[in-house]
């Protein structure tokens, strides 16, 4: 394992890159807790300049931004590099406009890892799907965003003969 992918299991290291990644800057995202081993995220977005749209709530963009990696992320961290993992789909819709600091949590549990593994244990794609609620401060649901992750179980190479 290369000395890069070492250092962002380490949770310290892995939230100071992520919240200094230019598009989470620059749309004001910061990632609040990081928590891989026990499968949680959790993401929040201050209302800034950065972030508002034209009528002065949350851009729709930085919302599912906020949000994008972090299956992927939990996902590869718990499958290890034996699978391939991608995001394939994913839809937002919008429920009421954010007017202040929004956060998401992002939940996974070992049992779903498992089923994963079951699943694509004989090679085949299988696609995964997530739902994940977008709030403001008081709880209300601004946002739910829908995800569908492509995993695969990497076919091993084959030996070669000398």
């Amino acid at each position: 394992m290369s000395i890069l992918k070492k250092l962002v299991t380490i949770p310290f290291i892995s939230k100071y890159m992520i919240n200094h990644f230019a598009p989470f800057q620059g749309a004001g995202i910061e990632l609040d807790k990081i928590d891989l081993k026990n499968y949680h995220i959790r993401v929040k977005m201050p209302l800034t300049r950065k972030n508002k749209n034209i009528v002065g709530v949350h851009f729709g963009g930085s919302l599912y931004a906020m949000v994008d990696p972090f299956y992927m992320t939990l996902l590869m961290y718990h499958l290890g590099s034996a699978y391939i993992v991608w995001d394939k789909a994913a839809s937002i819709d919008f429920l009421t406009p954010g007017r202040s600091t929004v956060y998401a949590d992002i939940r996974l549990d070992a049992e779903e890892i498992q089923i994963i593994k079951n699943l694509a244990d004989n090679y085949a794609p299988i696609y995964r799907n997530y739902t994940i609620n977008i709030v403001d401060d008081s709880g209300l649901r601004i946002a739910e965003v829908h995800k569908t992750v492509y995993i695969r179980r990497k076919k091993p190479h084959p030996t070669r003969i000398k």
